[in-house]
């Protein structure tokens, strides 16, 4: 059983053949799949979705590349007070300067201003970090969430993990190791504490090496996961176990629901 703990699932390349993308994963045995909101337009699709079905999850969040609004901020607030019965977590969030065109300071407001949120009402969080490792650690560090949550798509050094390993945050494992030439990447992997690790895809993004061009899907958590056995001594039996405890520790609002017969309609 595989759960997907970061997939855009209400991007255009699965919602418009939804019947399809959704049988899909129930092929791969995906039973679980949090979807990240990148903007404030997307959280009424979001939560639609997993009201749908039963395997789908939400998480609502401000991406720190998109524009966003105070108002857009209120929303947010004014949903997550609502208490979603689908709502798993706060994400995806961070900061990213690696997009020079992005307002830094506004970067940090919203950051901040979620990471408060996420306390508030006790919610991990789904965190972005491109070329900002050092400052998201500080932030957290400030921030002293409960729950903790992801660094997504990590791709820092085996150091810079630790460090958020200490904090109590998961590292999540993507298509990145899927390639060669991301040496560093796949070392630290391959040697991080199996109990810090949850898989994701970022599908429709970060397609696995060979696939470059092509729509990444959930499904490929299944393909995710054999290069993560193959990167790590234990036993795949071992590593998925580990890994099914991280995820429904981390996201207890999965824990707490019937998770060996997710299918709703």
């Amino acid at each position: 059983m595989f759960i997907d703990t970061h997939c855009h699932f209400n991007f255009p390349a699965f919602v418009t053949d939804l019947e399809n993308s959704i049988n899909n994963i129930r092929q791969a045995k995906i039973n679980s799949l949090i979807i990240p909101a990148v903007s404030a337009t997307h959280f009424s699709q979001i939560l639609q979705l997993t009201e749908q079905y039963g395997e789908l999850y939400a998480a609502l969040g401000l991406h720190p590349i998109y524009q966003h609004s105070p108002a857009d901020l209120e929303q947010l607030s004014d949903i997550v007070s609502t208490h979603p019965t689908k709502l798993v977590a706060i994400g995806e969030i961070g900061l990213d300067r690696y997009d020079q065109s992005v307002d830094w300071q506004q970067q940090l407001d919203y950051f901040r201003a979620q990471l408060v949120l996420a306390k508030r009402y006790d919610l991990p969080v789904l965190i972005h970090s491109r070329k900002t490792h050092d400052i998201i650690y500080h932030e957290l560090h400030q921030a002293n969430l409960p729950c903790r949550g992801v660094i997504h798509g990590f791709s820092g050094s085996y150091q810079q993990a630790l460090q958020f390993i200490k904090l109590g945050y998961y590292i999540g494992v993507g298509g990145v190791i899927s390639y060669t030439r991301a040496n560093k990447t796949r070392q630290t992997i391959a040697k991080l504490p199996l109990e810090s690790l949850v898989l994701e895809t970022d599908a429709p993004d970060m397609p696995l090496s060979g696939r470059q061009g092509q729509i990444n899907r959930p499904e490929n958590i299944v393909d995710i996961f054999n290069i993560l056995s193959q990167l790590r001594t234990e036993q795949p039996s071992q590593i998925i176990n580990a890994i099914l405890t991280n995820t429904l520790t981390l996201f207890s609002r999965i824990n707490r629901m019937e998770i060996t017969n997710p299918i709703k309609r």
